[in-house]
């Protein structure tokens, strides 16, 4: 015990008998006592002590009763009441778990309940009334801020002391005996303050009060119900006595059969599981717990609350239940506000429903305004259950408040239905009309079933849910039949296909909207200054490594996607997807070159913006599908289409066919004994729409059901249970029926069902491949055979889109045909059957022109006329400015002079050059490498044809791929392309511990993959504080995009991830590239000591080009030779795709890029090698 705190209580004065006398310093005791209660240490063990030597009994309640007149000491006095009084949550944040703190917990909170036996006096409270009504009385110009605080202050010393939770166990006091909680009540009553709380909720003047006033209402009736309210101090009418009479000869009925039951044990009622201890069952698989049961105050208490209600219902509620939704909606509140809001419109439009329905009390609260807030709320509670688990508990608390007010909102409706004025009649059809056309209210109770768990939300939860969907369903079924089309909304998503495509949107294209598009983008730039920010650049992805796309056709989306958002007006978007695209392929300058100026940025989006880009994905090839309001806003990205469709009720309730909503029904049937008839008629209800109205009684086909019906039959009451009963004879007798049929039928009582298993088990279970392969008759085998004998060796560049219309079959779709002929051994792979791709007429500038264009370019380069041989020998005709313009932003010519025709200038040294034959160069390439094999660039060229995919292939196509060492080459060269040497380079220092750490990581990855034959999305897990702020470095997160990591989805991942659908080879070929390579550097400060070393590789590595760029060279002179008699007829064909090598300056392997298109025309005029300085090597081919 502190003798400081102890000496500063006893200097507050002493009582004697009813008088209490204070010291001369009592003021300045309080002060002190409010600063040690500020620096107390979090075992509170100033609060404790306080509350040990009774202050608030023997001191501060005497002080404010009988000194009241000393304004600054009742001030003080009132200021430190505040303060031991409030809640032990809020001193200790929550329930501890530390048995000690625990401890301390409980100490704070029997203090808190001496406190409020305390306050159960009518002078107190009468001090606090008088005190609040005189401030009340000054108008608003005489109120000085000490009085408005005095105001708050008294409002939560009273919402403190009815907060205090109720003792029964230290209480005992029984149904209508009066609580310490009814005490309080009735002191506030018997003082007029629940007239000054009723004058706060109205007056107009006191609106800055309403938040407390609630809070202050919503614990005063913490403990009672709507319906004890209404009935208070009425005579029970005839139906209540018959339904006592009812549960009292059920409980006659149960007792008489326990007694039977006792005296008649025989061998037949014996089971081996008695004597047997129970089963554990783990903390995280218990049901949740109900909430504290409510109990039936004093009679005097009810009716005062009673009156309370109907004034509060007159005169405050929707004055008040206006003024907190504005304050919620403008977030003026504190956290958890609302479920005042939700309680108070639940409790009082329950208990005007009772009381005579008038629909004017309740207008407020009676909305699609507040259908809609409650609706958004109960989403928003279901999504911090799942991602808050420590405060599960308090979620789903204000999930079920949530439910109660959204139930509480059909019974006012459904009660509008039956008034007798017409107008009100007519709102009520308003609201249905509204609530079943929109998709949110309609299946918000069929998110909710499915989504139900035991674990976290108690069964009084389950109970209320089902009741509200019973009445649900049975207003719309009501709403429906008056009505013959009903037309309500519809949400559909649309899906993109596997392969990512997106659809294409029609836009207007017409010349002078692109024009009017392009002036309001210009302007736009232009005023930015052609800067972006961080953000908007940090979320611009244009490439994923991990897709099944090829290269190529990703850069190819990713101009489409440009092009996108500039018809869009995003002018800022659409330049940062340019920049991010040009620094994923810098190759050929297809995006602009990496120095290029703002208002060639600006020509290159023009250009773009008028392109018939190629959109391989019609919009009709998107899936579209209908999805529930919690499933779309995991889709948020997608396109969601709003659309009117005609309703049916039966289909309606076909959606409740599932076995993840028939379980909740089940599991509140287990304890029908305990249910109210009502609930036990919602759940039959239910059950018999499933099974009756849609004949899907094999869904209740299940063991446990069967169990829990047989349980039901053989009660000795079940009398009582005359609609249970009926029912469970009624499945049972419709399994037997069908067991005769089916000798299956036993065996599917273990599992439970959905709609395509109930089916097959009442009409037939179907073979293995039925209706999922067409069958093809001999004949019409045989017709196919000879159709693509006589066409194989045609011309046309599809030959299936060929056979097609000359089958007799007409239902015969393409994947049909493909599938047979690969099955029949026609042909090898449908790889070889997929559609052509149809090129484009676009003006942009592709790689293999850009590449041509710099091929020309170095050939006649010291010509006299650059530009007139160029235009002259170029494949794709194009005007002399356009050439020129494209020469510039090439970085090829610094200016347009140097494109000027010249007198011819012959270069030094180039004599020698020319005069060299073939064989002599070829012997001094070899020289060194005898054993290069000749055929490598064929082989790779035809590993490249095969590794290449279209949008169109199906699953044996896929597994044709992962078969393919060579297209497994393909993307293990791919990842290594884009981890440079020189992007490792550039890392910042002290990275060589991270990048070792993630080598490893992929390795090992690569190793578990392998050995368990399954790939599943792995993280990286930092468990260093290097590699932890490695993860969070820009560059390293721009190494694990290249590498194709996956970074966290949303704020529920913590970690990037290694994607299931990357290989092993390429984890494998993925940490080789992070090796570093035996000819790097060590140290880049000793450049000078490996430059002998870089040139004689770089040498070593252009001739082993050189020697691959002439085989290849000399057999397409031997291939153009044969096939001379044949130019006439395939003078289409005459220019050939060729691949383009690349070497990589620090690295001994070579990368193959292919083409864009496997009929691209590429003329191959020279070879262009790019060494680490920038030079270029020119190799004349011919």
């Amino acid at each position: 015990m502190n003798s400081e705190i102890l000496a500063t209580c006893c200097a507050l004065g002493y009582l004697e008998g009813d008088t209490y006398h204070k010291e001369a310093d009592c003021l300045e005791s309080v002060k002190d006592l409010i600063r040690y209660l500020r620096h107390e240490d979090d075992t509170r063990d100033v609060r404790q002590q306080l509350g040990t030597d009774q202050i608030v009994q023997n001191d501060l309640l005497p002080i404010i009763t009988q000194y009241r007149q000393d304004k600054s000491l009742f001030d003080a006095c009132i200021r430190l009441m505040v303060n031991l009084t409030q809640p032990a949550m809020l001193c200790f944040g929550k329930v501890p778990d530390d048995p000690v703190f625990r401890q301390h917990f409980l100490k704070v909170t029997s203090h808190l309940e001496a406190y409020k036996e305390a306050f159960a006096s009518e002078s107190v409270f009468g001090i606090l009334s008088e005190t609040l009504y005189n401030l009340l009385q000054l108008d608003w110009e005489q109120r000085q801020e000490e009085d408005n605080l005095l105001i708050e202050r008294i409002l939560l010393l009273v919402r403190n002391v009815l907060h205090v939770p109720a003792n029964p166990c230290e209480e005992k006091k029984v149904d209508d005996d009066a609580s310490v909680h009814d005490r309080v009540l009735w002191a506030i009553h018997m003082s007029g303050f629940d007239d000054l709380v009723k004058f706060l909720a109205s007056a107009q003047s006191e609106q800055q009060w309403s938040l407390h006033v609630l809070e202050i209402i919503s614990l005063m009736f913490r403990d009672q119900t709507p319906e004890g309210l209404v009935s208070a101090g009425h005579t029970r009418s005839a139906e209540e006595k018959q339904r006592d009479a009812n549960e009292l000869e059920l409980l006659r009925q149960k007792e008489h059969a326990e007694i039977r039951s006792r005296a008649a044990i025989t061998f037949k009622n014996y089971s081996h599981d008695i004597g047997k201890s129970v089963r554990r069952v783990p903390k995280r698989n218990r049901r949740a717990q109900e909430t504290q049961d409510q109990r039936r105050s004093a009679l005097n208490v009810r009716l005062f609350l009673r009156e309370f209600c109907v004034d509060f219902l007159e005169n405050c509620y929707n004055r008040l239940m206006y003024l907190v939704k504005e304050s919620l909606i403008r977030e003026q509140t504190q956290q958890h506000d609302e479920t005042y809001y939700l309680w108070a419109l639940s409790f009082f439009m329950a208990f005007n429903r009772g009381n005579g329905f008038r629909a004017d009390l309740v207008s407020e609260t009676m909305s699609i305004r507040a259908f809609h807030y409650i609706e958004r709320n109960i989403t928003n509670y279901y999504e911090m259950l799942l991602t808050d688990r420590k405060e599960a508990t308090s979620w789903s608390r204000r999930m079920h408040l949530a439910l109660k007010a959204y139930q509480e909102l059909l019974f006012t409706v459904n009660e509008m239905d039956r008034s007798q004025d017409e107008g009100i009649r007519q709102s009520s059809n308003v609201i249905k009309s509204n609530i079943f056309y929109l998709m949110e209210y309609r299946e918000i109770f069929l998110t909710l079933l499915r989504k139900f768990d035991e674990t976290k939300q108690p069964q009084s939860y389950l109970k209320d849910l089902v009741e509200t969907t019973h009445l649900f369903l049975r207003m719309l079924e009501r709403f429906c039949k008056g009505r013959r089309n009903l037309m309500v909304q519809r949400k559909r998503v649309k899906r993109k296909k596997s392969r990512g495509k997106k659809p294409q949107s029609a836009v207007d294209r017409s010349p002078e909207a692109l024009a009017e598009t392009w002036k309001v983008v210009e302007e736009e730039l232009k005023t930015s200054g052609f800067q972006l920010s961080g953000a908007l650049m940090e979320s611009i992805v244009p490439f994923d490594a991990t897709s099944e796309t090829p290269l190529e056709d990703q850069r190819t989306e990713a101009m489409v996607r440009v092009q996108d958002a500039l018809l869009a007006r995003l002018g800022p978007e659409a330049l940062g997807l340019l920049r991010a695209a040009r620094e994923v392929w810098p190759e050929g300058d297809v995006f602009g070159s990496a120095d290029v100026e703002p208002e060639e940025e600006l020509e290159l989006l023009k250009q773009i913006l008028n392109a018939n880009l190629p959109r391989s994905t019609p919009p009709e090839a998107a899936v579209e599908e209908e999805d529930s309001p919690a499933e779309l806003e995991e889709e948020e990205l997608e396109s969601v289409q709003v659309s009117e469709t005609e309703f049916n009720f039966l289909d309606f309730i076909k959606r409740f066919a599932n076995p993840g909503v028939v379980r909740p029904y089940l599991l509140l049937l287990k304890t029908y004994s305990k249910n109210t008839p009502h609930t036990n008629h919602c759940i039959v209800r239910m059950l018999h729409r499933l099974a009756v109205d849609l004949k899907m009684d094999a869904l209740l086909y299940q063991l446990s059901v069967f169990h829990l019906f047989n349980k039901i039959l053989s009660d000795p009451s079940s009398a009582a249970y005359k609609e249970l009963v009926t029912f469970a004879k009624y499945v049972l007798n419709r399994f037997f029926s069908l067991a005769a049929k089916n000798d299956k039928a036993y065996v599917e009582l273990l599992f439970w069902k959905n709609v395509g298993a109930v089916r097959e088990m009442t009409e037939g279970y179907s073979k293995d491949g039925d209706g999922k392969k067409p069958s093809w008759t001999e004949e019409e085998e045989e017709e196919l055979r000879k159709l693509y004998e006589e066409h194989r060796d045609s011309e046309d560049p599809d030959i299936v889109e060929t056979l097609l219309p000359l089958l007799s079959n007409s239902s015969r779709t393409r994947r049909h045909v493909v599938l047979q002929l690969v099955h029949m051994g026609l042909v090898q792979s449908t790889k070889e059957l997929k559609k052509p791709k149809k090129g484009t007429g676009i003006v942009l500038w592709t790689e293999e022109q850009v590449q041509e264009l710099q091929m020309l370019f170095e050939e006649f380069r010291d010509s006299d006329d650059v530009l007139g041989n160029i235009l002259k020998k170029i494949t794709a005709k194009r005007s002399r400015a356009r050439v020129v313009d494209k020469l510039l932003s090439l970085g090829l010519v610094s200016e347009r002079r140097e494109l000027y025709k010249k007198r011819r200038r012959t270069a030094k040294g180039k004599s020698s050059g020319r005069a060299m034959t073939e064989e002599e160069f070829l012997a001094e390439l070899t020289r060194g490498h005898p054993d290069e094999p000749a055929s490598r660039d064929d082989d790779e060229d035809e590993g490249e044809e095969e590794s290449e995919e279209s949008d169109e292939e199906d699953d044996e196509e896929e597994q044709d791929k992962e078969k393919s060492p060579k297209a497994k080459q393909f993307n293990e060269n791919m990842i290594m392309e884009f981890i440079e040497p020189s992007f490792l380079l550039d890392l910042p220092s002290g990275l060589s511990g991270p990048l070792m750490w993630l080598q490893n990581s992929l390795n090992r990855t690569a190793n578990d993959r392998e050995e368990d034959g399954c790939s599943q999305p792995v993280p990286f897990v930092p468990l260093t504080e290097a590699n932890e702020d490695a993860m969070e470095n820009k560059s390293f997160q721009r190494l694990l995009r290249k590498l194709g990591m996956r970074p966290p989805a949303n704020e529920q991942e913590r970690f990037w991830r290694i994607p299931a659908k990357i290989s092993v080879s390429q984890l494998r070929s993925a940490a080789a590239a992070l090796s570093p390579r035996e000819d790097e550097p060590e140290d880049r400060g000793t450049a000078t000591e490996t430059q002998e070393e870089e040139e004689e590789e770089d040498s070593q590595e252009k001739r082993a080009q050189a020697l691959r760029a002439l085989l290849l060279t000399r057999k397409r002179k031997q291939l153009s030779s044969d096939d001379a008699g044949k130019r006439g007829k395939l003078s289409c064909y005459r220019q050939t795709s060729v691949q383009s090598l690349l070497i990589h300056p620090d690295s001994s392997s070579t990368v193959f890029i292919r083409p864009q298109e496997r009929n691209s025309t590429k003329r191959s005029r020279s070879r262009v090698l790019d060494d680490e300085e920038g030079t270029v090597l020119l190799l004349p081919l011919q």
